[in-house]
């Protein structure tokens, strides 16, 4: 039987915000993000795409016409009622903490419940495996190097069951294994789970690779938005990059951006 979960419509009208005198996003409005997508967040660095993700999970000083999800209004909510449904990974966590990574995992998960159930234990057993990375499970956080840490991040953040999951740079430490491996996985959550997964992406084959949807952000505003492919062409790549590049396919038939030159101004 294939899964039916309930509609997840996330809605984002005429978003704006500022932080001391810069304007970092303004009067942005996103086409409706649904459901079982994985959505990649594009564009170069300062073009807004971590104040974007703040600014829906509550911790940016952001002013909208609409934060939405499905008839449940974000706007009037503080960040820890959002985060119930709508979950926020930030780019680095805290680096000195002394606990396990199941230590860590249990106290993420204190917020829905008892932790000391059968119940509880099985839930962090499963997403240390879907992680792959249950040989750390006894090991100190303050011991991890940064990519373990980031997957850590990741579980916690996937042990609360959000409906909406927010994911900034979650790659950016990871091999090249592993990042194949985690988009892979979040994937096949969003698929099986009917979650909406927004990750920021700098790395245009991986969003090509495995996106649903692209949003590519410049200065502050949406630039494109689509399929990956309708997204990612050299006239998008050129405005936003400043690169002049190519979209080809391998001979396994991927899709695979190709840099010629960049652009001087």
């Amino acid at each position: 039987m294939v899964p039916i979960f309930p509609p997840v419509e996330l809605r984002i009208a005429d978003l704006s915000c500022t932080l001391g005198s810069n304007r970092v996003l303004h009067k942005l409005t996103l086409p409706s993000l649904q459901g079982s997508q994985l959505v990649a967040l594009l564009g170069r660095n300062g073009s807004g795409k971590s104040t974007l993700l703040r600014s829906i999970a509550g911790l940016a000083p952001a002013h909208a016409e609409t934060v939405a999800l499905n008839d449940l209004d974000l706007l009037p909510l503080a960040p820890q009622v959002r985060a119930e449904k709508v979950r926020y990974l930030p780019q680095s966590l805290p680096e000195f903490v002394h606990l396990t990574v199941i230590e860590a995992i249990l106290v993420a998960l204190k917020a829905r419940g008892p932790i000391g159930t059968p119940i509880a234990m099985q839930k962090v057993e499963a997403i240390l495996e879907d992680l792959d990375i249950s040989r750390l499970g006894s090991c100190y956080l303050d011991e991890l190097s940064g990519g373990q840490r980031q997957l850590v991040g990741l579980a916690q953040a996937l042990v609360h069951e959000p409906t909406v999951l927010l994911l900034d740079e979650p790659l950016a430490s990871l091999d090249l294994n592993y990042q194949h491996h985690v988009m892979q996985m979040l994937v096949e959550l969003a698929r099986t789970r009917g979650l909406l997964i927004v990750i920021v992406l700098h790395d245009l084959n991986i969003a090509l690779r495995y996106a649903n949807l692209a949003l590519l952000l410049h200065k502050g505003a949406l630039l494109a938005s689509g399929e990956p492919l309708a997204v990612i062409t050299p006239a998008h790549l050129a405005e936003a990059f400043l690169i002049q590049a190519r979209v080809e396919r391998c001979s396994l038939g991927h899709a695979n951006v190709f840099v010629d030159d960049l652009i001087h101004l």
